[in-house]
């Protein structure tokens, strides 16, 4: 699908909108926690500037360190420029679009500070070449699985899924947990959530409907469980295996994650592609 100019501004006006609300979702999620040393969000700018107009555009980083959230960030992007070859290779379309690229997409990682909030992922992007289409998802990674807090999470993005197409959601299942998987570990990153991309169903306006929702859903189901589980007491031997589980989530994000990889491939800001990474980490 050939994709346009108003496009484009619809989807990265979005974007940011949606980085918006759910940072002031977060601030507020701290301010009753603790309204005596509440925390906000830093944000920081960052240019793609290359001195040649055909590459560049850029972003925002905005991250947070709190009472509930020991880290989270929520950056958006939008960049444009040309794929090496090797890299084009495997992005469709660009192969047919002189390596050619624009992309724009926001992503979120949190780490909350107690061991019984889990930690989360959330991401939607918008991607163009000689083609246009849509990805992205959230997954839900727990320190200690609760089952009622992973169920509330899946029905959430299920429900969602149910109202654009039934097929929806056991497919983006599937492919999160097939996706969200550390193979050097033989186990999963988490308890899972959505995952989808290349989404061009020929409706541009629904799919950018969709991605919207996926938005909207992690962060209202996200929201309801921090303040479900933040106030809960934890012990030493807990902070130890949270620290242990966050170890996981590095090797993940550092060896197979596709956002990691496209930031660093395209040229991105590496303080933004990292943004990811825990404050704090163990290994065994």
């Amino acid at each position: 699908m050939i994709i346009n100019q108003d496009q484009k501004k619809r989807v990265e006006k979005w974007f940011c909108e949606l980085r918006n609300s759910i940072c002031a979702e977060f601030e507020a999620i701290e301010s009753e926690y603790s309204s005596e040393a509440s925390s906000v969000f830093t944000r920081k700018q960052w240019d793609r500037a290359t001195g040649d107009d055909t590459h560049g555009g850029g972003g925002e980083m905005s991250v947070m360190k709190g009472n509930v959230f020991e880290k989270v960030g929520v950056n958006i992007s939008t960049v444009h420029g040309k794929f090496s070859d090797e890299f084009a290779k495997k992005i469709p379309g660009a192969d047919d679009n002189s390596n050619e690229f624009w992309a724009s997409g926001v992503s979120l990682v949190a780490h909350p500070r107690n061991p019984h909030v889990p930690p989360a992922h959330m991401n939607t992007r918008m991607i163009v070449t000689s083609k246009g289409w849509f990805g992205g998802g959230g997954d839900l990674n727990p320190i200690f699985d609760i089952s009622e807090d992973a169920q509330f999470f899946h029905e959430a993005f299920k429900n969602t899924c149910d109202r654009y197409d039934p097929e929806y959601y056991p497919k983006f299942k599937e492919w999160a947990d097939d996706y969200f998987f550390i193979p050097h570990r033989d186990e999963a990153r988490g308890v899972g959530g959505i995952f989808y991309d290349y989404l061009d169903s020929g409706d541009w306006d629904a799919d950018f409907a969709f991605t919207q929702d996926v938005g909207k859903t992690f962060r209202d189901a996200y929201c309801a469980l921090v303040r479900q589980n933040m106030n809960k007491p934890w012990s030493d031997e807990e902070r130890e295996v949270q620290l242990i589980k966050r170890g996981r989530y590095v090797e993940f994000n550092l060896v197979y994650d596709r956002g990691t990889i496209f930031g660093l491939q395209t040229g991105g800001n590496t303080e933004a592609i990292l943004m990811s990474l825990p404050p704090v980490a163990k290994w065994d």
